[in-house]
């Protein structure tokens, strides 16, 4: 397994100091603290979110790190470590964020500062000195986005009242975060990112219903499975702001302007729907499909999941990816050959696919196996090299220092 290439990943500890090193590099005094938030992987339950749908995530031990300081006038000024040793820096005006403005990477950043003050879970419009270092890979899949995100909307609330946020401040800082993201950045994501980095806990997955707007811890309990979920980054170009995740979703609201939440939709009324309003119903049934299949078999997932099934929960993440490919057709040709490759039963993509990465629920047995197996596929159809990860549940956004 070592001649493959693997996701490194730091201490908290470590993951801290090297915040600290380049925020007294970058400003030139020490920073107030230090606040991390995790990627996350998605396990079952993909592009629901934002459809009423049922999801079931955990947190990963992978975070970025802010390391943060505030400061006398509303500017944010980040810099971020490249994973090339580089430093990439840039300044933003709090005042002068609107929707649909352009302001690169700092969207993420100042634009969470800036939704969060416009609803009111920040008190004070206080600029921010932030330094970020990150071990969650760009572009994996595994929503380096919303790590970015939730440091820094965990740090900007501590500093602004004094304490951490509890669960009802979470969730005003995922709505935030969601917006920054939506408003700012451009990409129509549906909260399940934001949900999972913030709300996330050791040893737990998230069982995350979007209608109700609620979610609980179950236990994850793979290694006395003698399982493990093995995380193989694609290494192919993944953008989500591109158009194509939003072209998804906007079938999806497109329906849900008109009839109200899929959750509470049959696929008839969706189809009489669209054979009235002059509809492509062929396409509106694949991908409105994909959304009420995929809600169904995740909540299926999660009795499996509490039950501990794994056998059943496996065959449900295979069903979910053959219904990414075929319905709602966000998958790639490197995610259908790592999931191929990686056995028929307890593989799909995760996140919202057109690259990024598969994950593979196998028996701890057989990852040297399946790497080589992944890896191998890869190279014979001339795909990049793939990453791999071994996965397991970690804490969500927290105060490092």
């Amino acid at each position: 397994m070592t001649s493959y290439k693997w996701i490194e990943s730091r201490t908290p500890d470590a993951l801290a100091a090297d915040a600290t090193a380049l925020f007294n590099a970058e400003f030139g005094t020490a920073p107030t603290g230090v606040w991390a938030a995790p990627g996350r992987v998605n396990v079952i339950g993909e592009h629901v979110d934002y459809a009423g749908g049922v999801c079931i995530p955990f947190a990963l031990p992978l975070q970025i790190a802010a390391a943060v300081t505030p400061r006398e006038d509303t500017k944010v000024v980040a810099a971020s470590q490249k994973t090339d040793g580089t430093v990439a820096r840039a300044e933003v005006d709090l005042k002068d964020i609107r929707p649909g403005g352009d302001i690169g990477w700092l969207g993420y950043v100042a634009g969470t500062v800036w939704a969060a003050h416009e609803s009111g879970a920040l008190e004070n419009l206080t600029g921010l000195n932030i330094a970020l270092v990150s071990d969650v890979p760009l572009g994996s899949g595994l929503s380096s986005s919303a790590a970015l995100e939730c440091s820094v909307a965990v740090a900007a609330y501590e500093l602004d009242h004094g304490q951490g946020p509890d669960d009802a401040a979470r969730h005003q800082l995922a709505d935030a975060a969601m917006r920054a993201e939506n408003d700012i950045v451009g990409a129509s994501t549906g909260g399940l990112d934001q949900t999972a980095s913030l709300f996330g806990a050791e040893g737990k997955a998230l069982v995350i219903d979007f209608d109700s707007h609620t979610h609980r811890l179950v236990n994850f309990d793979i290694a006395d499975q003698d399982l493990v979920l093995l995380i193989a980054d694609t290494n192919a170009p993944h953008e989500l702001n591109d158009g194509q995740y939003a072209s998804r979703r906007g079938v999806i609201d497109d329906v849900q302007n008109a009839l109200g939440s899929l959750r509470h939709l049959s696929e008839e009324q969706i189809a009489a729907w669209a054979h009235e309003n002059g509809k492509d119903a062929t396409l509106y049934a694949k991908r409105t499909g994909h959304v009420l299949h995929e809600t169904a078999r995740t909540l299926q997932a999660a009795d499996a999941l509490e039950a501990g099934d794994f056998d059943t929960f496996r065959r449900f993440m295979a069903d979910s990816h053959a219904s990414l490919r075929d319905d709602l057709e966000v998958t790639t040709p490197e995610l259908d050959s790592a999931a191929e490759a990686a056995g028929t039963l307890g593989a799909r993509m995760t996140g919202g696919g057109f690259g990024g990465a598969v994950i593979a629920l196998i028996a701890k047995a057989r990852v040297g196996d399946t790497v080589a197996a992944i890896a191998s596929a890869a190279e014979e159809k001339g795909f990049a090299e793939p990453t791999f990860y071994i996965a397991t549940p970690g804490d969500g956004a927290r105060r490092l220092v």
